[in-house]
């Protein structure tokens, strides 16, 4: 049985900062382009994290129950390690995806951004199709398009949009900044996975381009991530603070690129999630900066 420690580890806290930093990113968007409506970015911020959470225990059930977990380093694994039981984890994983359903149709009615509820749904099945069903896409290498797609661009994008009404150019440009880090976060993840992904079957991006290959993509899509910083401050030079957020990648880098391996790329996985929200807050605070001075 496990404790509430465990269901908390497994819930996989770092992988949170993925959530809440395109509902940060998205509002900083909508205050580019008018009043920001904080009421709205907090709910989807809750959608988000709740969502985040779901896709972390459907991905510990699925993993789990086809023994891709058995022999893995890193996070707590309930259903890998045997310390929760396969249904339950499972329940877990529904519960939470109804939760984030529950909050995301109080988003769509609240906010009247009803293009948001199909868009909803379809995060919900792409989130438990990642590793579970019978054919689950994060098998065959697909597994950085579905976060880049929803934890990325829908994210963002939702967020700007169901506080505003419309999709800007910034707005885009910021989509596509977070969705490269936390396609990232997935990356060194899978990273640290490839022997024991290679040995079960799944076939990650990572498995396929190997690890010197993975490791260039990774750090590809930091330099995506920072190349987009540039690319807002077209809108806003303000947008520029967010190149302040180096600072909490620059470590990582050195350590994924001299082949840091195993458990060493733990703390990696930590580091590029904090350096996503890092990346958000400081091109909000860059924005806010910008409306403050007129």
């Amino acid at each position: 049985m496990a404790t509430l420690g465990q269901w908390v580890a497994g819930a996989r806290p770092r992988t949170l900062f993925a959530a809440i930093a395109p509902v940060v990113i998205g509002t900083a968007a909508a205050a580019q382009h008018s009043d920001p409506d904080y009421g709205i970015a907090l709910l989807a911020a809750v959608v988000a994290l709740a969502l985040q959470v779901g896709v972390n225990y459907a991905n510990d059930y699925s993993d789990g129950i086809r023994g891709t977990d058995d022999s893995r380093v890193g996070p707590v694994r309930l259903v890998g390690q045997r310390l929760a039981r396969p249904e339950s984890v499972k329940m877990a994983a529904f519960l939470t995806f109804g939760f984030a359903a529950v909050a995301g149709l109080a988003l769509v009615a609240l906010s009247e951004a009803w293009l948001l509820l199909p868009l909803g749904i379809l995060s919900i099945v792409a989130g438990w199709k990642y590793t579970g069903g019978e054919n689950p896409y994060g098998y065959m290498g697909l597994g950085e398009v579905f976060v880049f797609v929803f934890f990325g661009l829908v994210a963002t994008l939702g967020t700007l949009y169901a506080q505003v009404g419309t999709i800007t150019w910034f707005g885009v440009a910021a989509a596509v900044g977070v969705g490269a880090i936390a396609s990232a976060i997935l990356v060194i993840n899978n990273l640290r996975d490839i022997p024991t992904d290679s040995q079960t079957g799944k076939h990650t991006l990572a498995v396929r381009l190997g690890d010197a290959g993975t490791r260039r993509f990774w750090l590809a899509l930091v330099v995506v991530s920072i190349l987009m910083v540039g690319v807002m401050a077209i809108w806003d030079p303000f947008a520029l603070l967010g190149l302040l957020s180096i600072a909490a990648i620059w470590r990582a880098v050195q350590v994924v690129m001299h082949g840091a391996e195993g458990r060493r790329l733990v703390p990696v996985l930590g580091s590029t999630g904090k350096y996503e929200l890092v990346y958000a807050v400081t091109v909000f605070a860059g924005i806010l900066t910008s409306r403050a001075l007129g």
